[in-house]
C-alpha cells in the first residue's frame, strides 16, 4: 500500500475480568475507528480480560483465595471460541485490521498474546510474549522462537511486541531486521507507584519513541487507563492502595523520526487516537538509516537464532 492511510490506538479500559462485555466494548471501538477512517486499530497489552494487577500487590495465594486466579483463567480468550470469532467478524464487517492484546488460554495455561486480524477477518499474526516479567511468570507461560514474526498485510509489514519486550535490544533488533513499517508497542496501564523513572510513562514512551527512530517505522503505542473500581478490587488494604493509582493511560503514535503524532488524552480519559501513516516517510527514513540494509554491519555483529535473522530475505517489493 503506497497511499497514506489512517491508523488508531486505543486508550480505554476493558470491562475488568469480563470477556464477553469487554468484547462488546471492543466491537464498539472497532466500529468507531473504522467509521472515522482508520484502517488499523491497536489495543493495549492484556486488554482482554484486563491486566492481573495483583501480581504486583498481593501475590498469587491472595488471588487464589479471592477466586481471581480461576476467574482470570475462565475469562481469558480462547482463539477457537465464540468471542474470538466475534472480533474477527467485526474486522471483516468494518474492513479494518485489528491488533488485540489478550490473555490467551490454552487448556490450563495462560500466555500474554497479541493477535492481528486483517480486514477480511483472517488471522495474520498470533504471538506470545517471549519472557513475561518475573511477577507475570507466576500467571503466564513463555513464548518461543516462533513468536517474533513480522507479517505482510495490505497496509505494509506489521509486527508487535508487548511492554518490557521493548527493553530487550536483541528482540527489537530481530524485529527491525524483518523490515517493519508498522509496529505495535502494546502497554497495559502506567498505574504503578514505583521509584521515579523505573516504571513511568515517560520512560516507556521514550522507549516507544526510540523504537520508531531505530526501526525507521511508525510505532503505535496503545495504553489503557486503570479505573478506580479496579484499584479498589485489587487493593484491599491501605498499603496496597499506596502502590497503585487510577489513570495511567498514556497512548501515543510515533512517526519514523520519533515525533509524537497525537495530542495526548488525560491519563484518566478514554478515547481513540488517530494518525495518518505515509509509506513514503518510511522509505525516506530507511534511506537515511536502515538497520536491515546499508546501515548494518552484519560482517562484524549478527543476530542469530533458529533462523539466521542477519540473512532474512527482503519482503516482496522491498528494495
Amino acid at each position: 500500500m503506497h497511499s497514506p492511510f489512517m491508523v488508531c490506538v486505543v486508550q480505554a479500559a476493558p470491562v475488568y475480568l469480563d470477556l464477553e462485555r469487554s468484547v462488546d466494548k471492543a466491537l464498539t471501538l472497532i466500529e468507531q475507528a473504522a467509521g472515522d477512517g482508520a484502517k488499523l486499530i491497536a489495543f493495549p497489552e492484556l486488554w482482554l480480560p484486563g491486566y492481573p494487577w495483583w501480581v504486583w500487590l498481593n501475590g498469587i495465594e491472595w488471588a487464589h483465595q479471592k477466586g481471581l486466579s480461576q476467574r482470570y483463567l475462565e475469562q481469558a480468550l480462547d482463539f477457537e471460541g465464540l468471542q474470538a470469532g466475534r472480533i474477527a467478524r467485526a474486522a471483516a464487517d468494518h474492513r479494518i485490521q485489528v491488533l488485540m492484546g489478550t490473555a490467551e488460554r490454552e487448556g490450563e495455561h495462560l500466555y500474554i498474546a497479541q493477535w492481528l486480524v486483517d480486514e477480511t477477518g483472517r488471522t495474520l499474526l498470533r504471538r506470545r510474549k517471549l519472557k513475561p516479567g518475573p511477577l507475570e511468570l507466576k500467571v503466564f507461560g513463555e513464548g518461543g522462537a516462533q513468536d517474533l514474526p513480522v507479517v505482510n498485510t495490505a497496509l505494509g509489514r506489521v509486527g508487535a511486541l508487548a511492554c518490557a519486550e521493548h527493553r530487550h535490544p536483541l528482540l527489537k533488533h530481530a524485529m527491525h531486521l524483518q523490515h517493519e513499517t508498522l509496529h505495535v508497542a502494546a502497554w497495559p496501564s502506567f498505574a504503578l507507584n514505583q521509584a521515579p523513572g523505573m516504571l513511568s510513562a515517560d520512560t516507556f514512551l521514550a522507549i516507544s519513541r526510540t523504537y520508531a527512530v531505530e526501526g525507521g517505522c511508525y510505532v503505535l503505542a496503545p495504553c489503557a487507563p486503570l479505573p478506580a473500581e479496579v484499584v479498589a478490587l485489587v487493593c484491599d488494604t491501605p498499603d496496597k492502595a499506596l502502590r497503585l493509582h487510577a489513570g495511567g493511560g498514556h497512548a501515543q503514535i510515533f512517526a519514523p523520526d520519533g515525533e509524537p503524532m497525537c495530542t495526548p488524552l488525560a491519563p484518566t480519559q478514554e478515547g481513540l487516537l488517530f494518525a495518518q501513516v505515509d509509506p513514503q516517510i518510511v522509505t525516506r527514513a530507511r534511506n537515511a538509516f536502515d538497520l536491515s540494509g546499508h546501515s548494518s554491519r552484519s560482517d562484524v555483529v549478527r543476530l542469530q537464532g533458529p533462523t539466521d535473522l542477519g540473512k532474512l530475505p527482503l519482503p516482496e517489493g522491498a528494495r
